[in-house]
Formats: C-alpha cells, structure tokens, sequence
C-alpha cells in the first residue's frame, strides 16, 4: 500500500485474492491467473504515483457485493481522501494512463465510469459529495445493467466523463475474445492465458497482438500453443 496523503485522491483497489477467486470462478488455473493479474494491476497502479490501498476479502465488511463495496469506499474518504477511483484486478488493458485520466476528470467535478463489455465497469471516480452509500448498496452489482444503472444514478447531478471500454476477466469465454481483439497483452498475461485455454478447449485462434513491443502471430489449438514473431 501506497499511503502518500500529499493527494486528495486515492485508489481503491478491490479485489479478492487468488484464492478466494477461485473458489468463485470456474476457470482452469485460477489461482496462478489471478496472482498475475492482481500482479499487474498493482504494478499498473504504482505507475500513477498516487497512494492506493488494497482492499481484499480480508478486509471487506458486509454481507453483499455491494455493502462491501460501499463500505470500502467510504473507508478511503475517512482516510481524508476527497476523490476515489476505485479498479479491480480483472482487466488486463487497464493502463496507468486510465487512472491519471480519471484523475484529471476529477479534478474537474465529473464523475468518470470506465465500462467493460460484460456491462459492468473496470474503474469508477467519484468525489466524496457524489457518494451515497445507500444508493450504491441498491444497484445490480455483477449483473450486465450496472452501468446503465450507476449512469442514470449519477447522471441527474453531475458530468460524467466514459474512458474507454475495456474486457475484464470472468470467464474462458472472456478469455478467448481478449485474445481475439485486444491489440497489446503483456507478456505474463498472455502466457497464462494460453496455459488456461491450453488445458480447457480445443479451439483454434488466429490473432495478431503486441507483447512487450513486439508484434506477434499467435496461432494455436488443442496442441502445444506456439507463438511466431511476425514479419
């Protein structure tokens, strides 16, 4: 945890360990994905410079999605925080630039939504006069209308700034069309993708995508996954 309070804003970053995700995921490897994505995104984060804290299972208070949530939330303003952007561990295009975007849209008075394809989103920023933790423990948490919900929410008293859509990882399904669209995957990720898509499905993917600057070929299917650098 980054604990600079220099900054009036603050990252959350909620999200479960491996080990409790995999009790929630049925996809193949669960621990050692999410110990490379929670990775990333820890590395992601340390990027902006900005304090942040990680908030896990542990740490979570409440019996619903979104009591803990709210609850986590509302933690980081009574740290002295005036602006939040909170972020998961489960998309993997998530970039520094995203945050210091939001930040910067904060600190303009707009509320800043990240959507991911699932209908759900990747990061929220909100200031602490935009929070209303009943209101937020009533929305569809994890469901496709989430965003749609927290829009029409928020919508009717301030700006809201959209940064771009982004995958998140819930499923192989999720998996397989992150390999098939997304443009740049780092290395690690890529590798444990593979592995899991490896031991799961026969399929066949032909795609072409940037790993650590390097632009490759990837063309695999139910025998050993190879990777050819382009020309």
């Amino acid at each position: 945890m980054n604990h600079n309070l220099t900054s009036r804003t603050a990252i959350l970053v909620f999200a479960q360990s491996a080990e409790a995700e995999a009790k929630h995921k049925a996809i193949a490897n669960t621990d050692a994905l999410f110990d490379v994505l929670t990775d990333h995104t820890l590395k992601t984060v340390e990027k902006t410079g900005l304090p942040y804290f990680h908030i896990n299972e542990l740490q979570q208070v409440g019996t619903t999605f979104g009591e803990r949530f709210a609850n986590a939330i509302q933690a980081v303003y009574s740290k002295g925080f005036d602006r939040v952007i909170t972020i998961g561990n489960d998309s993997p295009q998530l970039k520094a630039q995203h945050i210091t975007e939001a930040e910067c849209q904060l600190k303009n008075d707009k509320f800043v939504l990240g959507p991911s394809t699932d209908g759900g989103f990747y990061l929220m920023g909100l200031h602490k006069g935009q929070f209303n933790a009943e209101a937020f423990k009533q929305l569809a948490w994890q469901t496709s209308a989430l965003s749609k919900q927290l829009l029409r929410l928020v919508s009717v008293s301030v700006a809201v700034f959209r940064l771009p859509t982004l995958f998140d990882i819930d499923t192989v399904e999720d998996i397989k069309s992150f390999i098939a669209y997304a443009t740049r995957i780092p290395n690690k990720v890529l590798q444990i993708f593979l592995s899991i898509l490896f031991q799961t499905t026969k399929i066949e993917v032909h795609a072409t995508v940037t790993v650590e600057n390097r632009y490759l070929k990837l063309s695999y299917n139910k025998g050993s996954p190879q990777l050819f650098q382009s020309a």
